[in-house]
């Protein structure tokens, strides 16, 4: 799918009342309850950079245990349905961008992006993407990955799915656990990843001694 065809789906899919299903789905309930658990492993959070919000259903669930949240969603119709579903908190600021060109000089102890990756172009603009994703993780921080896998996303016309950039993931960052969420439905199959970034070495930290 080129781009300009992945926002056009993203747009009629955005009008609807509960876009994917995110809040009738008891698939998609498990889903968010296993991504809240593993984005609090360490407890409550600082600051939290959220990529693609869809109609802010997760955010909503992720607010209320960080300091301040940032999201970036490429769809401003998806900022303004989350902003407007969280509008009672005040720590969350809001960015429509493409996370290719998203930058802050800002680093984030966590970072959730799921659903996401699979809509750029190609594996090339994914591995961008990540290498941008992880050059804002701070040292230790976590960052929790979610998707379809790679069958489901190219049955649907995307070039890779969860498989694919897992692997990519796991060239910079130490993955901690993987979940497999999935139903009888083919549609309802997905891989759920934390990831951590490794803290610098203290090798040098006895020189002179």
């Amino acid at each position: 799918m080129t781009l300009d065809t992945n926002q056009q789906l993203l747009e009629r899919e955005l009008a609807a009342d509960d876009p994917w299903r995110l809040d009738s789905s008891s698939f998609e309930q498990e889903r968010y309850a296993q991504m809240l658990r593993m984005s609090r492993c360490n407890g409550d959070l600082a600051h939290t950079l959220e990529v693609g919000c869809a109609a802010g259903a997760f955010t909503e669930m992720l607010a209320p245990h960080c300091q301040r949240v940032t999201v970036v969603d490429v769809m401003p119709q998806a900022i303004e349905r989350a902003r407007r579903r969280t509008r009672k908190w005040s720590h969350i600021t809001w960015v429509a961008c493409d996370i290719q060109r998203f930058s802050t000089a800002e680093q984030f102890d966590l970072i959730v992006v799921a659903e996401v990756l699979y809509y750029l172009k190609d594996i090339a603009e994914m591995h961008a993407a990540i290498r941008n994703l992880v050059s804002m993780l701070a040292q230790n921080g976590t960052l929790v990955f979610g998707s379809a896998r790679d069958a489901t996303c190219q049955r649907w016309g995307h070039a890779a799915g969860a498989e694919t950039v897992i692997a990519l993931f796991n060239e910079s960052l130490s993955e901690v656990e993987r979940l497999h969420c999935h139903t009888e439905s083919v549609n309802e199959d997905c891989l759920l990843v934390r990831f951590r970034k490794p803290g610098r070495s203290s090798e040098q930290s006895n020189v002179g001694h």
